[in-house]
């Protein structure tokens, strides 16, 4: 990467495919000078709107040249003709390509939206998907993404995961954040990575999970029983997603770089209707006591990762804990702990709520017609026959 900074947009009347074409020709030209016929720039802004078409390859981009015709071209930077394949093969193995995510970054941050009158810039790694060969591993990076246009402002590469921290650090000492916001994961609620963003004049937005255990239970301790709520309920692609989220001014005995108010965000999904399976594995372990993982995975019709990661959810929320079988040592038992215990009876009340407001002044031998009726037609709709049976005849 560029130790210079990745300016922030700036507002100008050049048109966008010349803005490109010029930025793109600042990076130095590694070829010798006898011979050339195209400026680099020229032949990288052929090379990027070949990809944004949908190229994936140096062949799919000299295509895209051939078929692009002389008018495009010439707008592009290319007067003399087009370029061939191998032209932009031999050019792209040359170029520095640290210099080029550079100034590719600086001209997507003129591309980005703001968000509620702010940049918005998100850091976060990804393993790159379709990118491994033979017995090497798929790169993983680390990208600056602006929220809103979902362009890259720019990326670095790590050898694993676990290089992330730094990585992140060094890609944003190459932007500017003033005025920025930065939003990032809980594996990056780290104070150096908070001074780093506040001194550069931007704010941040961390989140916090168990792995920072002392500031979790710090924040997990505030009087959140006591903090208004604004509630919003989204539907779409088959389930309704309620998030709820409560702010609070952080108080002045938890220490953390630059950090001046606290949220508390839940999210509650029912996918088709139904409960989410969050809320079927506390059902079940209410009513059932503590049961073996693996048992829980055949009963809910799962495979044994999934109920893994399920656990695991419930885990750290505090509402389930495991422990070895004693008849099994191989074996692990989940069981609620105190706080999950302690649920059952909210969850009811509130069922018990819905069903007054539903079917509370339906007599209840209308509720049992009504609910013969509606597994008659689930077993329609799921191309089973009917168990219900059918409903004895009333004067």
């Amino acid at each position: 990467m560029s130790s210079s900074l990745i300016p922030a947009p700036v507002r100008t009347p050049v048109p966008d495919h010349e803005l490109l074409i010029q930025l793109l020709g600042r990076i130095p030209d590694p070829r010798c000078r006898r011979g050339v016929r195209h400026p680099v720039g020229a032949l990288i802004a052929v090379a990027v709107c070949a990809v944004v078409a949908g190229a994936r390859g140096f062949t799919a981009i000299g295509e895209w040249a051939r078929d692009a015709g002389g008018v495009a071209l010439a707008r592009l930077g290319l007067e003399r003709g087009g370029a061939d394949e191998s032209t932009l093969r031999r050019l792209f193995a040359r170029l520095d390509g640290c210099h080029l995510d550079a100034v590719l970054g600086a001209w997507a941050a003129t591309r980005t939206a703001l968000v509620a009158g702010r940049r918005v810039i998100a850091i976060d790694g990804k393993t790159v998907r379709g990118a491994r060969g033979g017995s090497s591993q798929a790169p993983h990076l680390v990208a600056a993404l602006a929220h809103g246009s979902g362009a890259v402002l720019g990326q670095i590469a790590v050898r694993e995961k676990n290089n992330e921290i730094p990585a992140a650090r060094d890609l944003l000492a190459a932007l500017d954040l003033a005025g920025v916001v930065i939003t990032m994961d809980a594996m990056h609620t780290q104070h150096d990575t908070a001074t780093l963003v506040t001194e550069a004049g931007g704010d941040y937005v961390l989140t916090v999970k168990a792995n920072q255990k002392s500031l979790f239970a710090q924040l997990k301790a505030l009087p959140w029983t006591s903090v208004p709520a604004v509630t919003r309920t989204d539907r779409g692609h088959g389930r309704r997603a309620t998030r709820t989220i409560k702010v609070i001014d952080v108080p002045a005995w938890i220490e953390f770089s630059g950090a001046v108010q606290v949220a508390q965000l839940r999210r509650t999904v029912a996918r088709k209707g139904r409960r989410t399976v969050h809320e079927l594995l506390m059902m079940h372990l209410w009513d059932t006591g503590p049961k073996r993982q693996a048992d829980l995975a055949a009963a809910f019709d799962t495979d044994s990762a999934s109920m893994n990661r399920t656990v695991q959810r419930l885990e750290r929320a505090g509402f389930v804990r495991r422990r070895p079988d004693p008849s099994d040592g191989r074996a692990t038992l989940v069981e609620a702990t105190p706080a999950g215990v302690g649920l059952r009876s909210q969850v009811e009340d509130l069922w018990a709520e819905l069903e007054a407001a539903t079917v509370g002044e339906i007599p209840s031998e209308q509720r049992q017609d009504l609910l013969t009726a509606l597994e008659r037609l689930e077993a329609n709709l799921a191309g089973a026959p009917s168990s219900a049976q059918d409903p004895a005849p009333r004067d």
